[in-house]
């Protein structure tokens, strides 16, 4: 069995698999980590391989914590992975992205497919079907829009509740909520359309912490998967064990 830790930017998961199933998550901030490790330990103990996937921080302390656990190894952009790279900078990509075209790759072979990831940042990345990473787009998330307009302008509050009640704001935050969302979902319809008209019968992914919120609102035909990355990571650490 395998455990899997996905250190976002705002918010930490903690997943086991057995072989390609997922069998336990739960997701936590950084001070509950060690000691839900332990708990996970308790309860799986024929757990015999551990890799983090880090774009947030994760004190060294930590990590150094976890090895007393089973081998520790973590998510690069050196270790064997399951598609061609063809970015143009790829020491410069991220391994959340590396974890989502692995994780396209191993669930929809031989297809074109776009993920679309919700998190802190929107990122787009599109994987042909020949199994060759191409790159994608990176924009702001949600919580990112409403904390701009807050932060560079003297009048605007900062909205932490964003539920769509009419595309015509009658107030404020209304008016904030309506910008945000409507932009964002026919940004990513727009961009799903500009693959769809270059490239034949596209797979789309959404995923990210906002990616139920969003689904609801797309025109677009897309698969949600909540769990899509840390199924990623899982399926480089099969690859790359010793």
């Amino acid at each position: 069995m395998n455990l899997i830790i996905d250190v976002g930017n705002s918010q930490i998961k903690v997943a086991v698999f057995k072989q390609d199933e997922l069998v336990d998550m739960e997701t936590m901030q950084i001070d509950a980590l060690l000691n839900h490790v332990k708990k996970i330990f308790k309860k799986f103990d024929n757990i015999g391989h551990v890799m983090v996937s880090k774009v947030g921080d994760l004190p060294n302390s930590v990590l150094e914590s976890l090895k007393v656990y089973a081998p520790v190894m973590m998510l690069s952009r050196s270790l064997k992975l399951p598609f061609k790279n063809d970015y143009g900078s790829p020491d410069t990509l991220g391994v959340d992205r590396i974890a989502l075209i692995a994780s396209a790759s191993a669930n929809y072979p031989k297809k074109n497919c776009l993920v679309i990831d919700a998190g802190t940042c929107i990122t787009y990345d599109f994987i042909d079907q020949q199994g060759h990473y191409k790159g994608g787009a990176i924009a702001p998330g949600l919580k990112m829009r409403f904390k701009a307009m807050h932060t560079f302008t003297a009048g605007l509050p900062l909205v932490d509740s964003f539920e769509l009640r009419d595309f015509i704001g009658t107030n404020t935050q209304e008016c904030m909520i309506s910008g945000v969302v409507n932009g964002t979902v026919h940004e990513i319809d727009a961009v799903i359309t500009q693959y769809q008209k270059k490239f034949k019968d596209l797979t789309v992914i959404l995923t990210g912490g906002d990616s139920h919120f969003l689904s609801k609102r797309l025109k677009s035909s897309i698969f949600a998967h909540p769990n899509f990355l840390l199924k990623g990571v899982n399926c480089i650490l099969e690859l790359n064990k010793h």
